[in-house]
């Protein structure tokens, strides 16, 4: 016999308390705030977990609920412990897995180690390393934003939800920035020019793109190996083989490529963590003429001094999301560059991570309800 679920009695049925489990890793501050904005909008208590370091600086797990057949979403936020925070979300994760969790979703606004997505010099590919870590201990479905290159997918064998920022970014500048009409979004690389481009298009802008030596060091740029060699002498590979000797790269002067004189200058990226580039940007569109300077993001590392070097920078204003800052609260410091725009720009991205993940919660509960039909 089949017993199909009438859409009154699915309304009814309360999945936020009944097949959603909702925990957070113990990070930092921020993480148990976003954690707390999610399940009040969520309608839904946190759920109880114990994750402390022993003396010996070992992270322990403790499941303080039955997680057996449910769907469990882990929100986690980077911390300055990167690697600290990496084993707490897998032991969380694990967890899960052994306590017979029906799926296990993990919630992690910013990636950690995504700018490590490439062969350079005698490295490894960082990146695909975490993917296969999570995948391994249990994570079924990935929900993150922004990430550093969305190829950063193909690294996991499992759904990735890679949301996007850039519509609350575009929102803010349409609404609180007056002469935005009069701005250009600028690239402070030529690798940044791509996401530059995504804004103007959408904001009917001008582009200028910042090439030279404010450019990434070379070293960052090659993947490693020297083709032709270094040395024209090949004499060990083959007497009569002769390769070309490699040019050496030289960086140009310092170049602005597009008109930003008596403009607001929009500089646009997914991460601010060293400032360095960033402060160099500024003080080159200032000479070049921009009377107005913002630099906005999705992920607010903010590294070290950063804040500090913000504020006596030629920078004017800086907008972050709150929710992916690892550097410490932007609401504690004084100085006005910083501006979070909790209420505008967090807020906005907490309802697109609220659909995400009562969307993912419904299919399983539909797919569940089904089966138990079926079984019946």
């Amino acid at each position: 016999m089949f017993c199909v679920a009438t859409a009154e009695l699915e309304t009814k049925m309360n999945i936020t308390k009944g097949g959603l489990v909702l925990f957070s890793a113990n990070s930092n501050s921020s993480c148990m705030e976003l954690s707390k904005k999610i399940a009040e909008r969520l309608g839904v208590e946190m759920g109880k977990v114990q994750v402390y370091q022993e003396p010996n600086r070992e992270t322990r797990v403790q499941i303080q609920e039955s997680v057996r057949g449910k769907d469990v979403f882990i929100i986690q936020t980077v911390s300055k412990d990167v690697n600290t925070t990496i084993m707490e979300l897998l032991i969380m994760v694990y967890a899960c897995k052994t306590s017979c969790a029906k799926s296990i979703i993990g919630v992690i606004p910013y990636f950690p180690y995504s700018k490590q997505c490439k062969m350079r010099k005698r490295g490894s590919i960082v990146s695909k390393l975490l993917a296969s870590m999570m995948c391994k201990a249990g994570l079924t479905h990935l929900i993150t934003m922004d990430l550093h290159q969305k190829e950063i997918q193909g690294f996991f064998n499992i759904p990735v939800d890679n949301l996007r920022a850039s519509p609350f970014l575009l929102q803010y500048i349409q609404e609180e920035i007056p002469d935005y009409r009069n701005a250009v979004i600028v690239a402070k690389s030529p690798a940044s020019a791509k996401r530059a481009q995504s804004f103007a298009e959408r904001l009917r802008l001008g582009i200028a793109v910042i090439h030279g030596e404010a450019q990434d060091a070379e070293s960052d740029l090659v993947d490693g190996r020297h083709s032709p060699p270094m040395v024209r002498s090949v004499a060990a590979i083959h007497p009569s083989l002769e390769i070309p000797m490699l040019i050496p790269k030289e960086k140009p002067p310092i170049t602005v490529v597009g008109d930003v004189g008596g403009r607001i200058a929009i500089i646009v990226d997914d991460i601010i963590d060293d400032v360095d580039s960033f402060l160099a940007a500024a003080e080159t569109l200032k000479e070049r003429g921009a009377y107005k300077i913002f630099v906005m993001a999705t992920h607010g590392l903010l590294s070290s001094d950063a804040p500090r070097l913000i504020e006596e920078s030629a920078i004017d204003e800086t907008e972050i999301l709150k929710m992916n800052q690892t550097g410490g609260s932007t609401r504690n410091l004084v100085f006005p560059p910083i501006h979070p725009q909790w209420q505008n720009l967090s807020n906005a991205t907490l309802g697109t991570l609220e659909s995400q993940m009562c969307a993912t919660s419904r299919r399983s509960l539909e797919w569940g309800t089904t089966s138990q039909g079926m079984e019946m």
